[in-house]
């Protein structure tokens, strides 16, 4: 009797580990990266034509948040290689999530609360060193992207300068189906608040810093904290340097004084990588109008998010493709572009592979081709050849 109850005593605690790190991060990813069920999507011939022929580009995903091998066709989540090849997508930026507020919502959040992402590196068994820095959650989630790309080099090729980009786009026109890979920071907490740190993300492949998530940090407001306050001194030396560093700039989160200052320190394309326009949503998430023109005027791109919160409840494919017609009336043509959030704890009406149900949408409410190839990708792939260095250092 004694030994089986040490064996119910060690069995319990052991049961509970597995549960822990085994089944649970499956579970809540399949809970919050999920797609709606739906008939599959009716893409016409005209229209697959023209999306095979597009160049794709998405400003926007959270997927190597996620412990899923991007280079195997998942059962949970929104977007891995395999799926972004069978929608033709061709340039995919990932961003790296490091912190996120309990009760994480779009009106206000303290940087004080307790971090969802902690629980979640512990439950995925990402190194310890992770456990504790946001830096190294970063630096974790550039090596993984690394190690897909030496996996699979068929399937993704990291992108770090012009000339990787125009290498990568010339062997896709050969008949490369690979996926140009680009690192994001969603927010600049990372640094730490030590502006030596940027150099440090940078040589880890980083190219784009959003400068805010769901909270205040060391830059400054962001739109869903406490304070609304514009850029702070750490935030407005971060802004300098990263535009002479090379870096593309996101909007997305960031407090609308924050914006109106990165305007005024910077005459470089500036992006708002996921979201919406208010004209069309009046929702706080997306930015005024007024702002989004401002950015547009900066030769930037807005990206066109695929949820609910953003699209005030129609995100199937006709509905981003509403928003996205909105968003040529509103800041013009050539500065709209995909932002999916695709893996970020939201819900889709379709997946990375079912791409084509969204070029599908804009042809059937006469978006014209020439302004379906811009936002597709054309206009994303402008402003990252206009901000990623010459050749990679």
């Amino acid at each position: 009797m004694k030994m089986l109850g040490l064996g119910v005593v060690t069995f319990i605690p052991l049961a509970a580990a597995g549960i822990f790190w085994g089944f649970l991060p499956g579970y809540v990813e399949d809970k919050r990266n999920n797609v709606i069920k739906h008939e599959a999507y009716t893409v016409s011939a005209p229209a697959q034509m023209l999306h095979d022929d597009l160049i794709i580009g998405d400003l926007h995903a959270d997927s190597l948040l996620w412990n899923r091998d991007l280079t195997v066709r998942g059962t949970r989540g929104q977007v891995d290689f395999p799926r972004l090849q069978e929608g033709n997508v061709a340039v995919q930026v990932f961003t790296s999530v490091t912190k996120s507020p309990s009760g994480q919502n779009y009106v206000s959040n303290s940087a004080d609360t307790f971090d969802n992402i902690t629980p979640l590196a512990i439950a995925q068994a990402w190194p310890v060193r992770t456990w504790t820095s946001l830096k190294e959650r970063s630096l974790y989630h550039a090596q993984r992207l690394h190690r897909f790309q030496k996996r699979a080099p068929e399937m993704v090729s990291i992108i770090k300068s012009k000339a990787d980009l125009d290498t990568h786009l010339a062997a896709r026109a050969a008949g490369s189906t690979a996926v140009g890979g680009i690192l994001g920071l969603e927010g600049a907490h990372p640094l730490e608040g030590d502006l030596n740190n940027l150099s440090d993300l940078w040589d880890a492949g980083y190219r784009m810093i959003g400068l805010h998530h769901f909270f205040d940090n060391e830059v400054g407001g962001s739109l869903h904290g406490n304070s609304g306050q514009g850029l702070t001194e750490f935030g407005r030396a971060l802004v300098v340097q990263a535009d002479q560093s090379g870096w593309t700039i996101d909007l997305a989160h960031s407090s609308e004084q924050v914006v109106r200052d990165v305007l005024e320190l910077t005459d470089t394309p500036l992006v708002v990588s996921h979201g919406g326009v208010h004209g069309h949503c009046p929702v706080k998430r997306n930015l005024p109008d007024a702002l989004m023109q401002q950015i547009a005027a900066t030769g930037g791109v807005v990206g066109i998010g695929f949820w609910s919160e953003v699209t005030c409840g129609d995100f199937s494919p006709e509905g981003v493709a509403r928003m996205i017609i909105a968003a040529i009336d509103i800041i013009g043509e050539d500065h709209v572009a995909l932002g999916s959030d695709f893996d970020g704890a939201v819900e889709t009406a379709f997946d990375a592979s079912e791409m084509a149900a969204l070029t599908q949408a804009l042809r059937a409410q006469n978006v014209p081709d020439d302004q379906i190839r811009k936002v597709m990708g054309k206009n994303m792939l402008r402003v990252l050849s206009a901000r990623l260095p010459a050749t990679s250092q």
